[in-house]
């Protein structure tokens, strides 16, 4: 069966609604600047009522991070309870070391380009994630933009890699193409935010329907 993750969440009603459709992941933002930034207190407040709603378990809690000191990111991992960081940067595996949670790792895929070389370079991008004993995740590459566009890249790239390398598909999904998508690339796991928004706020019914669609896949 494929995971999904709720990304870029904002309020503890669609969190609770997320575990309720089965989610593995509820994603948070940290990244300074991004349209869905939260403090480290708003994030702990939500999780701190999503807990009191929901109680414990439930699905992984996965702050997004990008370029910002382990200090940080690990300070917002123990005040949150956050079970993985994602890291949407340009971190290298030496600094993954020094996180003290699991680590998912963005590899930005580009949309221009010789199909071939962008195959290669992020079959090598992906294999060293995964030696690092960290998850992958393929999103678009948008220049200016660290993710969360919404917008997909190509997905016989992510269909290209070994068929036992697990990893995180994103960019672009939402209700009405997540089945292809993991009909084409046989993912670990789907990631999705802006597919479930109705003017850029997390709508209910496009996560439930989403998580239909991944379920029955």
């Amino acid at each position: 069966m494929t995971l999904f993750k709720i990304c870029g969440l904002r309020d503890v009603d669609s969190a609770v609604i997320a575990r309720e459709c089965a989610a593995s992941f509820l994603g948070f933002v940290f990244v300074p600047g991004v349209r869905r930034e939260l403090s480290v207190e708003q994030v702990a407040q939500i999780v701190s009522d999503y807990r009191r709603l929901s109680g414990s378990g439930g699905p992984f809690l996965v702050g997004l991070f990008a370029n910002q000191s382990p200090e940080f990111v690990n300070s917002a991992i123990e005040e949150c309870g956050l079970d993985f960081a994602q890291l949407c940067g340009d971190e290298l595996a030496d600094y993954y070391e020094k996180i003290s949670a699991r680590v998912i790792k963005q590899i930005k895929v580009p949309i221009e380009g010789d199909f071939q070389k962008i195959v290669s370079d992020t079959m090598k991008k992906v294999s060293s994630v995964l030696d690092s004993g960290s998850v992958p995740l393929l999103d678009r590459l948008d220049k200016g933009h660290l993710g969360g566009t919404g917008k997909s890249f190509d997905w016989n790239v992510a269909a290209s890699l070994p068929k036992d390398w697990e990893f995180i598909l994103a960019g672009g999904l939402n209700p009405a193409n997540v089945s292809e998508a993991i009909a084409s690339t046989r993912p670990w796991a789907v990631d999705v935010s802006t597919g479930v928004e109705t003017l850029g706020i997390k709508d209910s019914s496009k996560i439930r329907a989403f998580s239909e669609a991944v379920l029955t896949s």
